[in-house]
């Protein structure tokens, strides 16, 4: 299926989106869990103002989605595949550092 120029650039801009560490971290917390901001803060170390400026960019790209009861709001990853994109690119991570210690371990 051949694609668009169009179709790229939005790919390219998802991708900026996980190209900071704060939001993998995020990512990754969020992954298994729906949590409140003060959870996510607690779990990941990152200050809630902080933490409020990246939660707005994910869920501004649609990585995250919020649900409301009463007064908490909850984040949850708005799909499945989002941590399957995680694991990909951390396997990937993985072995080129492995490989990267073989390569010390030889020299």
């Amino acid at each position: 299926m051949e694609r668009s120029l169009r179709y790229y650039e939005l790919h390219a801009e998802v991708c900026k989106t996980f190209g900071h560490a704060k939001r993998l971290m995020v990512i990754s917390t969020l992954r298994d869990n729906e949590l409140m901001v003060t959870e996510i803060s607690e779990r990941t170390g990152i200050d809630i103002s902080n933490l409020s400026q990246h939660l707005h960019v994910l869920r501004d790209k649609g990585l995250v989605s919020t649900r409301r009861e009463g007064t908490k709001i909850y984040y949850q990853l708005s799909h499945p595949n989002i941590g399957k994109a995680l694991d990909l690119m951390s396997a990937f991570l993985d072995q080129s550092i492995s490989k990267s210690q073989d390569l010390i371990k030889k020299s």
